[in-house]
């Protein structure tokens, strides 16, 4: 046996077993897809080659133990890989002279759920195949999974359980400590799922698409997996979007689904292909590793190759420094792209990437850019001792698995831009106008020092209506801007201070838990905050350890001298709803969105939910008549469908209790 390649193979299993330890343990990327993929490749050809394959070799091993604090529990069948495909040519020879199924491969975390007397029983995450964690409570609230349904029997089935991009973008923004916020949908996906408690689960919007029927007795489906999943769509649950194809047809229906990549909002890395034929599917049986009913497409990643000018150094108000590849121009999946992002020292390290090294570039399941290889390798070089932003001094920290740069100046520029940025946020001050490059020149000429100084800008008027990008009018719209952010609410204004962890919906837990007494929130300790539903430890400790600066708190009381706050009804009387659950659908035509009543809602004491299930008391809808599935489940429980204008007076009267 050739000694060197054994040693390679042995390289290859620590390697990838390293990676996926991080990435389903941990949640943490360490190595690019594409880059895990060739070194899986090269293993298993190895593995061919030697006729060997290692006990550990990731080749053989369904997936890795599940770490947490959720029970465990075997599942009945146990939850196979899937062999796959970049060859569209080997998809129709698996599709042979059957009929298939082709549906979006998305990437989220596989659950398996069991309905018992038409109730919601039991959700498992599919775990490392053999054994998954119990998550039935988290699975309560994912935004469209029925809590009941018509059919009686048992029903077991399987499918992803993914966050969209918009809402993954949405969450990460209000994560304030940017080393906290999560690498892609996926991770996101995993952590709210995995959750220990369901309120966290509830707010990151996890939706569920359902992709096989495992078991529901006494239900003829005629031999056809088709037929199953329209079923499934029957008793209400959203599947996969799927396509019968044929050896004919594949090809094209590739093509299909790969057009509508761009305008997905869900994460998805591939296709996946599963015979129509149940009894023929079944016949097959299976590897050691993979069903052989089912096949598995990834799409050919489109490589181009370019030369890498210069790593960017992007700092950000944690002290976190990001490196990001700039490259010379090349088009991919029909867009021009010229960066990508590295991620951290350690990534840079593992491609040996260097300044006018030759590079391939690639867009990761069609959408992000990324370095599939370096092909010269030069090594790296030049990471910045210096901050690129203040100059101050930079520190390489080992943060996990991975080595990142920090800048460790705390008076650091990018610091105070960031942190400015987030103060007129939309959910924060919602000041137009102020851009991170606005605010980078207001800040470095002196202008904003803090807060309280951005209602002080008419001071400059002069100065600012002859900077480039500045007109009287564009001056004058930023003024008005700042003027009407003057009235505004404390849990914004406690939001916008940029505490670490602390959101927007923290922010408002903990006003409304002490009144809106702000000196009663200055005074609170670590037990009190943690005493809140839904605020941890981790946030508690943020909060207190905040305020305990009186630089902070003498800030603070300068920028409330320029704020009008109305005082909040926060009184048990006002309380007209508590206790009271919602549901919201369709468009609104008093507010300017549905975000606005849910607002109001919760303001009056109510709870605003997903779905409509017997603990709902109203479903607002403003067709009342529709025939939709909201209105459709509320007419089946008896539960009253009003319209915005019932639900106003609902409110005048009980405000003029």
């Amino acid at each position: 046996m050739n000694k060197s390649k054994k040693a390679r193979m042995q390289e290859l299993v620590e390697l990838l077993n390293k990676a996926g330890r991080a990435y389903y343990q941990n949640a943490e990327e360490i190595m690019s897809n594409y880059e895990y993929d060739r070194l899986y490749d090269e293993l298993l050809k190895l593995e061919e080659e030697l006729g060997l394959t290692l006990s550990n070799s990731p080749t053989a091993n369904v997936g890795y133990e599940v770490l947490s604090e959720l029970p465990k529990e075997r599942h009945e069948r146990p939850m196979l890989s899937l062999d796959k495909t970049k060859d569209v040519e080997e998809l129709k020879r698996f599709v042979g002279d059957q009929k298939a199924l082709m549906s979006w491969k998305m990437d989220g975390l596989t659950i398996v759920l069991t309905y018992r007397e038409g109730r919601l029983f039991k959700a498992v995450t599919r775990g490392n195949g053999e054994v998954g964690e119990v998550v039935t409570n988290n699975a309560r609230v994912f935004k469209n999974i029925p809590l009941q349904i018509a059919y009686q029997g048992q029903l077991i089935l399987r499918g992803e359980a993914v966050i969209g991009y918009k809402d993954f973008e949405k969450i990460n923004e209000e994560i304030e400590d940017v080393d906290a916020r999560y690498k892609n949908p996926r991770n996101l996906c995993s952590g709210s799922v995995r959750q220990l408690n369901n309120e966290i689960t509830a707010k990151r919007n996890v939706k569920f698409y359902a992709f096989s029927l495992v078991e529901a007795e006494g239900v003829d489906f005629y031999n056809s997996r088709a037929r199953q999943m329209n079923w499934l769509i029957e008793q209400g649950f959203e599947v996969v979007e799927f396509q019968e194809v044929t050896r004919d047809t594949v090809e094209a229906e590739v093509l299909k689904f790969s057009e509508k990549i761009a305008q997905n909002d869900f994460p998805s890395d591939g296709l996946v292909l599963v015979y129509d034929d149940i009894a023929y599917g079944q016949s097959l049986g299976r590897t050691s590793k993979f069903p052989r009913d089912s096949f598995a497409f990834k799409w050919a990643d489109e490589l181009r190759e370019t030369r890498l000018l210069e790593i960017e150094w992007s700092p950000s108000r944690t002290g976190l420094i990001n490196p990001v590849a700039i490259f010379e121009p090349v088009e991919l999946e029909g867009t021009t792209v010229s960066r990508a992002s590295v991620h951290n020292i350690s990534i840079m390290e593992e491609l040996e990437l260097g300044v006018g090294d030759t590079i391939e570039v690639y867009k990761a399941n069609m959408i992000i850019p990324q370095i599939a290889r370096n092909l010269t390798r030069s090594g790296v070089k030049d990471i910045p001792k210096n901050c690129p932003v203040c100059r101050g001094r930079t520190e390489v920290r080992q943060v996990s698995n991975a080595k990142a740069l920090y800048c460790i100046n705390p008076d650091c520029q990018a610091k105070h831009v960031k942190s400015f940025a987030l103060f007129v946020s939309r959910d924060a001050l919602n000041i137009e106008g102020l851009s991170e490059a606005t605010l980078e020149k207001f800040i470095s000429m002196g202008y904003i020092r803090e807060y309280a100084d951005i209602f002080h800008l008419d001071r400059y008027r002069e100065e600012i209506q002859t900077m480039e990008g500045f007109g009287e009018k564009s001056y004058q719209n930023l003024i008005d801007s700042i003027e009407k952010a003057r009235t505004t609410t404390l849990p914004r204004v406690i939001y916008g201070l940029g505490i670490a962890n602390i959101g927007l919906a923290n922010a408002k837990m903990i006003c409304k838990e002490f009144q809106y007494d702000l000196e009663a929130m200055l005074k609170a300790t670590v037990e009190e905050l943690n005493a809140i539903s839904g605020i941890g430890e981790v946030i508690a400790t943020a909060f207190v350890d905040y305020f305990s600066d009186n630089v902070h708190r003498k800030r603070l009381r300068n920028l409330l001298a320029e704020l009008i706050i109305p005082k909040e009804e926060a009184d048990s009387a006002a309380q007209i709803f508590n206790g009271v659950n919602f549901v919201i659908t369709g468009s609104v035509e008093h507010f300017a969105n549905r975000n606005e009543v849910k607002e109001l809602i919760e303001s009056l004491g109510g709870k605003v939910t997903g779905s409509v299930t017997s603990k709902t008391n109203y479903l607002i809808n403003n067709d009342v008549t529709s025939t939709s599935s909201k209105n459709k489940k509320a007419n089946d429980l008896g539960i009253p469908i009003i319209s915005e204008e019932t639900f106003l007076k609902m409110v005048e009267e009980g405000r003029g209790k």
